[in-house]
């Protein structure tokens, strides 16, 4: 259960481009098969992945406690990432309505999308050398991307979307993320096993590039602040590439 790689797979190696090659290819044929499904069908799937995310982070949680955490008291593979959000989400949509199923939609298609991506091309975090915990990372960033496009095909369907209630969405999954955040620092009190939800901790400054920077003029809070904004700010443009700029074109 527990087997390792002789040497863990390197970013931008040879099977990190075999994976991504192999995603995207994966995703261009969902893309082509679920064009003529309803959307009862669509949803039902979605349900489906959904439930299946839930079911593999529930052995992850398994996994890493007994062979990374190894009996220390960690949060840091606390399930509530951006990345997270998109089981939860994806597992409910069907038994919403009206707007709070649209909001999550859009959500799944917007913000889940682009956390998916940007895990795929930037996987420092994901190449770990535990052969399971390796390939439950991208197989779940993989799904992401799948339920982001059965979403798109659903509001597709629909003629309509809007994203400020993703948004809001998005805003309260922060605040969330941020008590956890508060909460794992007050019962941990160590760096490397404290929740880091959304990367977004007010304890310790950005190891990221540009917001570290912002974290040591301006403050942690302001980097926090900015950092949100820069996602919300990516994510609004990818809605409008998805939707708008679409419409404008089709009409």
């Amino acid at each position: 259960m527990d087997r390792t790689f002789s040497a863990a797979p390197l970013p931008y190696g040879l099977v990190h481009w075999l994976i991504l090659g192999g995603i995207l290819a994966a995703a261009v044929l969902f893309a082509l098969a679920i064009r003529k499904a309803d959307e009862r069908r669509l949803l039902r799937l979605l349900f489906i992945f959904g439930l299946c995310m839930l079911v593999a982070e529930a052995w992850k949680q398994w996994f890493v406690i007994r062979y990374i955490y190894c009996g220390t008291r960690s949060m840091w593979f606390f399930p509530w990432q951006l990345c997270s959000m998109a089981m939860y989400c994806s597992a409910i949509a069907p038994f919403l309505r009206g707007k709070a199923q649209d909001a999550v939609l859009v959500f799944l298609c917007t913000f889940s999308v682009i956390g998916a991506v940007f895990a795929l091309l930037f996987p420092e975090d994901m190449m770990r050398p535990q052969i399971l915990l390796f390939l439950h990372s991208f197989l779940y960033h993989a799904v992401m991307l799948l339920e982001g496009l059965i979403a798109f095909r659903v509001l597709r369907k629909r003629g309509k979307a809007r994203f400020f209630p993703a948004l809001l969405l998005y805003l309260c999954m922060a605040v969330v993320a941020e008590i956890v955040n508060v909460a794992s620092h007050l019962i941990v009190r160590d760096i490397h096993y404290e929740a880091n939800m959304f990367y977004i901790t007010p304890f310790y400054p950005s190891t990221q590039p540009v917001f570290d920077a912002i974290a040591k003029h301006a403050g942690i809070a302001v980097e926090i602040v900015v950092y949100l904004g820069v996602i919300a700010l990516g994510v609004f443009g990818l809605f409008l590439l998805e939707f708008r700029l679409h419409r404008k074109k089709t009409a």
